[in-house]
């Protein structure tokens, strides 16, 4: 299949980065607890800034905050944060940068507790994807009663960052909402590979 002539979602600029990221991530349920805890943390950075600017610097957030093992990122203290306010790499927002930790620590708190931070994400939508009818993008909310219900859970629980529409964002590209406009080739009914 020539790719280049698919039609895709009308935010896909065309930029390889956002091509690749559309066709192969956004919208793909994804159930790895570290992988959900990660895109959270970086749907948060996000916050007042398109999607793009925190996908070009993923990777300098995964070597600053080791791979978002929340273990590990628990432990950071503010001489750390200090250092990672010098890398250019990173959005420079010392709340954001700090609420990483945080949500490292609330994380852990959820383990310990008994919870697997997957099934509760997985429990707003009953475990399976919505899929959702998309004629075109400005039938996409930015913000559902779900997403209400989430943030305010994990807000319960001590993350920071996490408000209705960066849970939205969250759950569209982690494949809880199927958000794909019905033309678009990775809609989950078409023949996108999943």
């Amino acid at each position: 299949m020539d790719h280049s002539q698919v039609i895709r979602c009308d935010w896909v600029d065309g930029s390889e980065i956002y091509t690749h990221y559309h066709d192969t991530e956004w919208g793909k349920p994804e159930f790895d607890s570290q992988k959900l805890f990660e895109k959270l943390c970086l749907e948060g950075q996000q916050a007042g800034l398109s999607w793009i600017t925190v996908l070009k610097k993923r990777e300098n957030y995964r070597q600053a905050f080791f791979n978002f093992d929340p273990h590990k990122i628990a432990q950071m203290q503010a001489v750390d944060i200090d250092k990672l306010m010098e890398n250019s790499g990173l959005i420079r927002h010392r709340k954001k940068l700090e609420a990483i930790v945080k949500n490292a620590r609330a994380y852990i708190e959820m383990k310990a507790s008994g919870e697997d931070f997957s099934q509760f994400i997985w429990s707003f939508v009953d475990g399976k994807p919505q899929i959702n009818d998309v004629p075109n993008s400005a039938s996409i909310p930015a913000k559902t009663a779900t997403s209400f219900a989430m943030s305010k859970a994990l807000k319960k629980k001590n993350f920071v960052f996490v408000g209705e529409t960066i849970c939205y964002a969250f759950m569209q590209s982690m494949g809880l909402v199927d958000d794909h406009l019905n033309a678009c080739w990775c809609k989950s009914t078409s023949s996108c590979s999943r």
